[in-house]
This record gives C-alpha cells, sequence and structure tokens, in this order.
C-alpha cells in the first residue's frame, strides 16, 4: 500500500514557477514509477510525465516539454514536478500517482496507476 500526499500548489503569475512535491509512504516507493497528471475544470484528466523507479528515465507531454522537469528523492519517498514558465493554460488540480508496471505505451493512461494523492490545486493568472 502506497499511500501519496501533494503539495506546493498555488497562485502563480504566467511566466512564473512552482515546485510540486509529492511524498510517498511505505518502505517500496524505489520500485514504483511515478505519474504527474493534471485535470483542469470541465476536462479529462491528462498526462502530464512520468519517471521510471530509477530516475534514470523521463517523459512528458509535449504541452510541458522544455518547461517542466520531473524529478525523484527515493531517500525522501518524494516525486518533484518542476513547473517554470507557466502558462494559464496550465491551470488544473495536479495529481501524483503510482505504479510498478508501466511502460512507454501505458504510462499516460490513468487506468494504468494503482495509487493516487489527493491533488493540489495550480492557478496560473494571465
Amino acid at each position: 500500500q502506497v499511500q501519496l500526499v501533494e503539495s506546493g500548489g498555488g497562485l502563480v503569475q504566467a511566466g512564473g514557477s512552482l515546485r510540486l512535491s509529492c511524498a510517498a509512504s511505505g518502505r517500496t516507493f524505489s520500485s514504483y514509477d511515478m505519474g504527474w497528471f493534471r485535470q483542469a475544470p470541465g476536462k479529462e484528466r491528462e498526462f502530464v510525465a512520468r519517471i521510471n523507479w530509477s530516475g534514470g528515465r523521463t517523459y512528458y507531454a509535449d504541452s510541458v516539454k522544455g518547461r517542466f522537469t520531473i524529478s525523484r528523492d527515493n531517500a525522501k519517498n518524494t516525486v518533484y514536478l518542476q513547473m517554470n514558465s507557466l502558462k494559464p493554460e496550465d491551470t488544473a488540480v495536479y495529481y501524483c500517482a503510482a505504479d510498478r508496471h508501466t511502460t512507454i505505451a501505458t504510462m499516460s493512461s490513468t487506468n494504468v496507476y494503482d495509487y493516487w494523492g489527493q491533488g493540489t490545486q495550480v492557478t496560473v493568472s494571465s
């Protein structure tokens, strides 16, 4: 069982930066691939980024590539999402998720991930 708690959301002006954190419980955090997703009002939850269990491989949605960076610290049981050059269209609730068996083909699907956090709101003003 893994419990995930996101933090770091808030209100920021366009062009600004935020760093989200996702703290995980449990001793097996380092065996999980971790993903960040987001959901804007009236829209489906969408994939943002994913990092594999070791931190050696990262993947991004095209909409955030070059602006967002996902990283993890297995010693601290935490995954991060550094968000730079934020745009109003980045406004959403951001969720972290964990799963042991993601692949390149499945990592962007919400159905793959077994554990989810409660989400943290990010609002970008124009």
